[in-house]
């Protein structure tokens, strides 16, 4: 059994010139967009204001808004009768307000209608806990026997006829599972996907969802803001017990301003948009993913020190799990790393090993000096 090299000098004496933050979230954001949030921190555009002093109503903070409605609408290529919502609560608030924005659509008084879902992983299983509060939750399919490694084939779902909607987490962010795929239903049932943790890292067709819900803090920018993208005929079936706040259809006829929303986030994220389309629009950022991926999952596959136990098919280009074969080295590997300027390696405390994420703004630099330390430790170098 391979071991870490006994003559390697003590990691603390490693000089580290360069950070590379791994965290699954709140994550790495674009040196440039942090830079450029620095300088306006303190006079937005001449304005004499900081962002965070501006009025949600004020003519500065509005065309801070509209640019990045604009901005996201042409980095997914949004159709025109989808609305962008900028809301609070998270992708684990979005659990709730899913089900009491949809459920109404087809039952008013809330039950007995059901959800059908896919269950993939750690946070999938959370949303459909939380969706049985306000109706009946149907697991179409489950990959929980395989310890979430895949995502189980379509035709083995067992879907209901006339659910309310089918909820998928299309990138499990703590097991490392992605979807290669977009499910075809012949009902006309929506699609609702929790893309928190690999939205405008791949194009998508977005008028193949319902619903399209993400936590920023991932890909867009800060915690606390929440981005839904929802189909207009699916406004206006909000349960009574909906919070008005959280009610779509109140939400969208406000344009996001029925209540103060998260304005430091939202010009955050519309410095992100911003930020993608100069380097080329998200399919620009695809090929980059690609790229990243295919390199750190080449270091882990190269012998049988590294383990991802994720179906080849369906492993992440963003959160990469991954486990030592002797874990007594677990806090070694961690120090060596934190030594060498690599950040936030440690797993989800729910599955151990370690984690690699690799969102948008980390570099390709930051993978090849992570895939550097993995040859290094594994003693292939």
């Amino acid at each position: 059994m391979k071991t870490a090299p006994t003559h390697r000098p003590p990691f603390a004496r490693t000089i580290v010139t360069q950070i590379y933050n791994f965290s699954a979230g709140p994550a790495v954001l674009p040196k440039e967009v942090l830079q450029e949030a620095a300088a306006d921190m303190l006079d937005w555009h001449g304005s004499g204001m900081s962002v965070m002093e501006m009025s949600h109503r004020g003519p500065e903070f509005i065309s801070i808004y509209e640019a990045a409605v604009r901005d996201l609408r042409q980095l997914l290529d949004v159709p025109s009768n989808y609305k962008i919502l900028f809301l609070q609560g998270g992708g684990l608030g979005e659990n709730a307000i899913v089900p009491m924005n949809l459920v109404g659509r087809v039952s008013p008084s809330g039950q007995p209608a059901t959800i059908d879902f896919v269950h993939t992983g750690s946070w999938s299983g959370k949303s459909v806990k939380e969706a049985a509060r306000y109706a009946t939750v149907n697991v179409a399919a489950s990959s929980e026997g395989t310890r979430f490694t895949t995502v189980p084939p379509q035709s083995g779902w067992k879907l209901t006829p006339g659910a309310a909607y089918l909820h998928l987490c299309t990138n499990e962010t703590i097991d490392g599972v992605e979807y290669n795929f977009v499910p075809e239903l012949a009902d006309g049932t929506p699609i609702v996907a929790d893309m928190s943790s690999h939205i405008l890292s791949r194009t998508i067709d977005v008028s193949k969802y319902g619903v399209i819900f993400a936590g920023a803090q991932k890909n867009i920018g800060p915690a606390g803001l929440t981005l839904v993208i929802v189909r207009e005929d699916l406004l206006g079936h909000a349960l009574p017990i909906c919070p008005s706040a959280f009610d779509w259809s109140t939400v969208a006829a406000h344009d996001s301003m029925y209540n103060t929303p998260p304005t430091y986030g939202i010009y955050i994220a519309g410095l992100v948009f911003a930020h993608l389309l100069r380097q080329g629009g998200v399919a620009a950022a695809e090929r980059r993913n690609i790229a990243k991926a295919e390199l750190l999952y080449a270091a882990l596959d190269a012998d049988d020190f590294y383990q991802n136990r994720v179906a080849q098919d369906c492993r992440s280009r963003m959160n990469v799990p991954f486990y030592l074969r002797d874990e007594t080295l677990n806090d070694t590997f961690l120090a060596g790393a934190k030594a060498r300027g690599l950040l936030q390696l440690k797993g989800h405390k729910s599955v151990g090993g370690m984690r690699a994420s690799i969102y948008n703004a980390m570099p390709i630099e930051g993978v090849q000096a992570l895939v550097d330390y993995l040859n290094e430790f594994a003693g292939r170098t």
